[in-house]
């Protein structure tokens, strides 16, 4: 059994009780948080691997709760438009020329960015899932994977469904369990009734969740209502009735009622809230503290990269605190620490992983980032959690762990090439368009 210590450290647990530990001691034991607390006398040679936290931060390490990750190819790409053009016009003709090649190495770009900007965690869904997975496997991250889907077309939609049922029977605990599988049907306009019901069973009989847009603009919300009759979270729920509960990640709810809200906590949704794409395309801003007051697990995602554009998940905490305090008039609506909580533990409970990740606690996964706070912009140190969520950057993240395994070290990867992800990059991008 492999062990280390990381001792010295300012350590924020953000447990239920929102414990700092300064200075703190961590030790993981294969794999895991076999004690997080105040310094302990440690013998020599008591460990095999020894770090010193002195001048550093450890968080939990930062969920990513809704990306498309390989829609880094289309970082700057369609920029400054709103989403259906952006859609429409911009996006879905280039995915149409997508190859597994491009989107293997447009996933490893995104994970390479998220590892470095301490992202333990993400959720995606996107098309040739399969690489995907070969992207986290390589990247030593962890992953809940999703197969988009959409069935305006029945016989495309039965078709995908059918490859989708197989990534998830193919892939959901592999990397040593760093994967898990969900079903993607993109969103209640791109998937008829007949067909979201069809999703929604086949995920019942898989034993698997769906990671499922909702909500998003205005104009999905209004096209529905005509149509249906009801609001997107409406439609969902109407599904679910006829088969019963499902996990659920749902993306955005930016357009939501009091009752869409009673809804999602009545079904255990678990919510992505993606300030940063919401706001590029003026998609509109969720009720996040409605959301949560009604005992909704939110937590954060950036979207894709071609909305956002970054892999950020530090900056949408931020952006979080800082635009519901304005859209509220209240600068008290989201502290620093819930803003954190929605980084961390907030979106391990949306993607229900709350029992194995998002809080630094004995016997969970030793998912875990440590910032350093030497720099300028960090200084001088007042309270630490404000200094994270108001000042703090993706660049200051020196370390990154996923189950005990370090993966980022000095504030770079140790298990992806940057050069040559960069530049494979590049090349596909001239290549296809």
């Amino acid at each position: 059994m492999s062990t280390l210590l990381i001792e010295g450290a300012t350590v924020i647990t953000v447990d239920s009780d929102n414990r700092i530990f300064a200075p703190g001691d961590i030790i993981c034991a294969d794999g895991r948080l076999a004690y997080v607390g105040p310094p302990q006398h440690h013998q020599p040679g008591e460990f095999d691997q020894v770090l010193s936290g002195q001048g550093m931060v450890v968080l939990p390490g930062l969920v990513n709760a809704h990306t498309h990750a390989a829609m880094t190819l289309f970082r700057s790409y369609a920029d400054d438009l709103a989403l259906q053009p952006w859609l429409k016009e911009k996006i879905w003709p280039l995915e149409a020329k997508l190859t597994p090649e491009a989107v293997y190495w447009g996933a490893l770009l995104a994970c390479l960015e998220m590892m470095e900007a301490g992202v333990t965690t993400f959720a995606d869904m996107y098309f040739f899932m399969e690489e995907t997975a070969t992207a986290v496997r390589e990247s030593g991250l962890r992953a809940d994977l999703s197969v988009g889907m959409t069935g305006l077309d029945p016989k495309a939609g039965e078709k995908s469904l059918g490859q989708a049922a197989e990534f998830v029977q193919s892939f959901h605990g592999t990397a040593e369990g760093r994967v898990s599988c969900r079903l993607g049907p993109h969103a209640p306009y791109t998937c008829p009734r007949p067909f979201l019901l069809q999703v929604v069973k086949t995920a019942q009989e898989l034993s698997c969740g769906l990671h499922i847009h909702l909500a998003e603009t205005k104009l999905e919300v209004e096209e529905l209502r005509k149509e249906t009759g009801l609001t997107p979270i409406q439609f969902y729920h109407s599904v679910l009735q006829e088969v019963g509960p499902i996990p659920t990640i749902a993306a955005h709810c930016v357009h939501v009622n009091e009752e869409d809200i009673k809804l999602l906590a009545a079904n255990g949704i678990g919510v992505a809230h993606n300030p940063g794409s919401n706001l590029k395309l003026a998609s509109g801003i969720a009720p996040l503290i409605a959301l949560m007051d009604k005992g909704v697990a939110v937590g954060l995602g950036t979207d894709g990269a071609a909305s956002n554009n970054n892999l950020d998940v530090l900056e949408e905490a931020r952006l979080a605190a800082l635009v519901h305090k304005c859209a509220s008039s209240d600068p008290t609506a989201i502290p620093a620490q819930a803003a954190l909580r929605l980084a961390t533990m907030g979106g391990a409970e949306a993607l229900g992983l709350q029992e194995q990740i998002g809080s630094l606690e004995v016997g969970k996964q030793a998912d875990l980032i440590v910032l350093r706070e030497d720099s300028p912009h960090l200084s001088p140190r007042h309270d630490i959690v404000s200094r994270i969520i108001y000042s703090a950057r993706a660049a200051d993240v020196e370390l990154v762990m996923v189950g005990g395994e370090i993966v980022v070290k000095q504030g770079r990867a140790l298990t992806l090439n940057r050069d040559v992800i960069m530049s494979q990059v590049q090349r596909i991008v001239e290549e296809t368009w």
